[in-house]
């Protein structure tokens, strides 16, 4: 330091007088800078929460406007991404479908046991039901609808083979082990299935008010599902 020269010394915003300064404005102009747009994003998070409103309003209440806000983002765009409020329909309709079926692929069925397998896909299918109310709602809906718009879906078809390919698969690989019978329609055990999963949370309004029991209500959760599970394995099981 030069001899007289002044030491530099905190200003009262603890930065040293005399020293080079920060731009401040630089900070502000790095916070205030829009985040990069991510499209598919966008559009993940319009099909939540249209998901949420088509299953509480129906196609014909359910407002676009209402999903536009919720999202953040405009009519305008969610026109763009999805054509039409049925447009946008049509998309949740194959996203919720989607979902369970990418699950249940998920549970790598095709490496367990035939018994062990068939009681993952009941438990499964269950829970799955159970949990995921906008999906019961949504499929009743769409029957309302008389699948009018599901079937405009091109891949809809062919992401529901996937669970009847699954049960194939556990029925021939338990008949060759001699554990299930030989007579049971694969499309049919999954009718089953799917009725005894869907009906308790499809039609608890009704049928608690019938007999004043709410059959999705959490206390009969476990043993529900224990009945379902034992009913299906009694089913498929070769008589001895």
């Amino acid at each position: 330091m030069k001899k007289g020269s002044k030491a530099a010394e905190p200003d009262t915003n603890g930065t040293m007088s005399g020293a080079p300064r920060a731009d401040a404005h630089a900070d502000s102009r790095r916070a205030d800078a829009p985040r990069k747009y991510d499209p598919e994003q966008t559009k993940r998070n319009i099909l939540d929460v249209a998901t949420q409103e088509f299953s509480a309003m129906g196609l014909t209440g359910a407002r676009v406007d209402a999903i536009a806000e919720r999202t953040n983002t405009t009519k305008r765009m969610l026109y763009y991404y999805f054509g039409s409020k049925e447009g946008l329909y049509q998309a949740v309709l194959e996203k919720v479908y989607g979902d369970i079926r990418a699950l249940e692929q998920d549970l790598h069925i095709s490496e367990l046991d035939p018994v062990e397998g068939m009681r993952a896909l009941v438990e499964f299918t269950f829970d799955y039901h159970d949990r995921q109310r906008d999906f019961v709602r949504l499929v009743t809906i769409e029957n309302i609808h008389g699948a009018k718009y599901v079937e405009q879906v091109k891949t809809f078809k062919g992401r529901n083979v996937t669970v009847i390919h699954t049960i194939e698969d556990l029925l021939a690989r338990g008949i060759a082990a001699g554990q299930f019978r030989s007579d049971i329609d694969p499309i049919d055990l999954h009718l089953m299935i799917s009725s005894l999963c869907f009906h308790r949370v499809g039609n608890r309004h009704t049928f608690g008010t019938a007999f004043g029991r709410d059959p999705s209500h959490p206390r009969l959760r476990a043993r529900h599902r224990a009945m379902i599970v034992d009913a299906i394995l009694r089913f498929v099981k070769k008589d001895d």
